[in-house]
Parts: C-alpha cells; structure tokens; sequence
C-alpha cells in the first residue's frame, strides 16, 4: 500500500511539474550612468547585478583597468541597484559614475534587481539565453569575477 502512495504521489507531482506555464521573458529598461535607455534583448550573455556599494566597488575594481567597450564586447550586462543608497548621496555619486569605462545601468528603484533574488554582500552572475537565466553564481573577489568575463571571449 505505501509503494503503491508513493508511485501515486511521484506521479501527480510530476504531472503538476509538466503542468507549469513557461514563464515568458520579461524585458526591462532602465537607464545608465549617462542617461541612455537600455533594454534587455536577446544577445545578452551575462548579467552581473550589484546590490551594495561594497559589490560595486568589486566590480569597478574588476574592470576599471579595461578598455571602453571590454564588457559590452562579451555581451555583459551591469547593473547596479542603488535602490537603497542614501537619496542626498545619488547626486554626487551618479555623476561620478560616469568616469566609468563600462555602461552601468542605474536600478534606481530596485524593481530589476528585484526579479533576480540574490545577496548584497556578493556580484551575481546570472548567464542568460534570449534572456532566460539558465545558470547563477556569486563572486566575492575582483579577481574571480575579472576571470570569469575574460573566459567569455574564448
């Protein structure tokens, strides 16, 4: 009788697991450092997310060295979500953002970085296909995260 409950009850979850709608990418806009609008689109490979000042910083000191361009060329896509920085703090550190050599798209209210659960203390690296996250990791060092993108390339 328990084998026959557990065959019934592997069944329907599995039936239930078939039954699960696709959840249909949803595609966000949010503004960078300069005030350009971008979209999320299908050729982003990978999309790093920021949610304290400490993992900016991990990022800048990531990429700071690079040339203009290196993330874009990998098909990276940084954001920053800044929801909880202080609001008299924004209008010295967003300008400040732009002496950055990488777009930094500005989550100003935190409803991007939202749709992504994830931590402050770490980078998150969500590697997307057509905008699906198919795999998720965390870095707490520049170094391993500057690796991973320079990997990107091969």
């Amino acid at each position: 009788m328990r084998l026959a409950f557990a065959a019934f009850a592997l069944l329907t979850s599995m039936t239930a697991l078939a039954d699960t709608p696709i959840q249909p990418v949803v595609r966000w806009t949010l503004l960078d450092q300069h005030e350009q609008a971008y979209t999320l689109d299908d050729k982003a490979q990978v999309l790093l997310v920021a949610r304290s000042m400490s993992a900016a910083r991990m990022v800048n000191a990531a990429f700071e060295d690079q040339a203009p361009g290196y993330l874009e060329a990998r098909q990276v896509i940084y954001v920053a979500d800044i929801e909880m920085m202080p609001s008299l703090m924004k209008p010295v550190i967003i300008p400040a953002m732009r002496s950055a050599k990488y777009r930094i798209l500005l989550d100003q209210d935190g409803r991007v970085a939202a749709r992504y659960a994830g931590d402050r203390d770490s980078v998150q690296w969500l590697k997307l296909d057509k905008g699906v996250v198919t795999q998720e990791k965390h870095f707490t060092d520049a170094e391993g995260l500057g690796k991973a993108v320079a990997e990107l390339a091969r």
